[in-house]
């Protein structure tokens, strides 16, 4: 086989089905699968939510990447003429410095550090957070089968239609509020520990650091005192609250002030569920196209709703506590936290034009295992460079259809919208526009 042919690589990636996936044509990894797989059977009653792949970044669940449970393949053409189907991990194991640069081969012992998703969610994705990677070692060696890797997961959403979610922890001030209006919430809190966080948040100075560590270890008691109540008392709070909300309109101040449409919904996909009043401690999040949230570890989360794109280092160990039919570690959770205080914009994380490509939005988050990169090439430019990078990468057409080559080689790839194709390290890849009614829209994860 000619490495030519392998700079860049056409990766198979498979759509997987969850209760939270949005329905058929409402989908957008069911979209991308259609447009790029005519054999897709796209079913208008199915939910998808996940599409494994090695390089692309949608989820709902495309899996773009190398990790064992959504693994994605390639497909290339050998010197005989014989058409080769493998796991991308295998041939990146086989030409390891050739795939990933020196750099990265040996820092992540041949192994590709991010995976790549593309999310598509109807319903709340649990409340949740991700452990660090000393964290990751010991849950993962203590119970291996609820944390299946030794690895952190860092990651990052970046919406591609309106997107909602929970993330981090509200201002003091919005929470203590929350206890001092919503009687259902503080006695969920219980009176005592309510007391104590109104109190320290009445006390707290930006200049004051013993004063802010106050009124997280307050906070902390206050999430925890939730999280490990009877379910059957959160429930009969819950459905108090309800009755209350349920007799003022949706336009009355109060409802609006209480979150009472967003409580609803919450509460008909999980009926009396813990999580239901975590949306009184975290920051609801509306996220239009190209925001982004960087979720660290420790930073407490939920999707709600819409489609993003998700990049993370390569792991799946999720430590959840609520809104999710899956295994609950609420102790693990409470503790692992950060419970630092912010507000919505600043739980949002920037992008910035990149300083050569004004084409390039770039996603840069403070961890080695990845970044992105959002490229919109508009419709009236022919043809276009993806650059070459020290490291791999794997890109994703969201929009438009380009034909792709290596120096100008005769050796082409059809692009087209949900095209996912893994690009070797130090290598670039040139791009001809085939559609003119669309601007070219390509997400690229990559580490260097």
């Amino acid at each position: 086989m000619h490495l030519l042919y392998t700079i860049a690589l056409k990766l198979v990636c498979a759509v997987q089905q969850y209760a939270w996936g949005k329905i058929g044509s409402n989908s957008e990894v069911a979209l991308l699968a259609k447009s790029n797989d005519p054999q897709f059977s796209l079913k208008e009653d199915s939910p998808y939510s996940e599409e494994y792949g090695e390089t692309c970044m949608l989820m709902v669940s495309l899996w773009m990447g190398t990790h064992t449970r959504g693994p994605s393949h390639v497909t290339y053409q050998d010197t005989n003429g014989k058409i080769v189907n493998k796991l991308l991990s295998d041939w990146i194991k086989d030409n390891p410095v050739f795939a990933m640069g020196q750099k990265i081969a040996d820092q992540y012992q041949n192994q590709l550090p991010f995976l790549f998703k593309v999310l598509s969610v109807q319903k709340a994705l649990s409340i949740q957070a991700h452990p660090t990677k000393q964290h990751a070692i010991e849950l993962h060696g203590s119970r291996p089968d609820k944390y299946p890797d030794p690895n952190h997961k860092p990651e990052m959403a970046i919406a591609l239609t309106p997107f909602e979610g929970l993330c981090g922890f509200r201002p003091v001030n919005e929470i203590a509020s929350f206890l001092q209006t919503i009687p259902e919430f503080c006695n969920v809190v219980g009176n005592e520990h309510a007391k104590s966080f109104i109190a320290s948040s009445k006390a707290i100075s930006t200049e004051d650091e013993n004063s802010i560590l106050a009124s997280q270890k307050a906070l902390k008691l206050c999430f925890t005192s939730v999280m490990q109540r009877d379910p059957d008392f959160i429930k009969r709070q819950l459905d108090m609250l309800l009755q209350r909300l349920s007799n003022a309109s949706e336009d009355d101040d109060y409802y609006k002030a209480s979150l009472g449409s967003l409580l609803q919904r919450l509460n008909n996909q999980f009926p009396g569920d813990v999580g239901c009043f975590c949306i009184y401690f975290l920051n609801y999040m509306r996220l239009d196209p190209g925001r982004c949230l960087f979720l660290a570890a420790g930073i407490p989360h939920a999707y709600l709703a819409g489609d993003c794109i998700e990049c993370m280092a390569c792991s799946d160990n999720v430590v959840r506590a609520g809104l999710t039919p899956k295994y609950k570690d609420v102790p693990t959770l409470c503790e692992m936290l950060n419970y630092r205080c912010a507000t919505s914009t600043e739980n949002l994380f920037p992008c910035h034009t990149d300083s050569t490509d004004e084409f390039i939005s770039v996603y840069d988050p403070p961890v080695d295992d990845f970044a992105v990169h959002s490229i919109r090439v508009p419709k009236t430019i022919s043809s276009y460079t993806i650059r070459a990078l020290p490291g791999p990468s794997i890109f994703l057409v969201v929009h438009g259809s380009a034909e792709g080559s290596v120096d100008g080689e005769d050796h082409c790839i059809s692009l087209r919208r949900g095209s996912v194709v893994f690009l070797a390290a130090e290598h670039s890849y040139s791009l001809r526009a085939t559609g003119s009614d669309e601007d070219l829209f390509i997400m690229r994860a990559y580490c260097v």
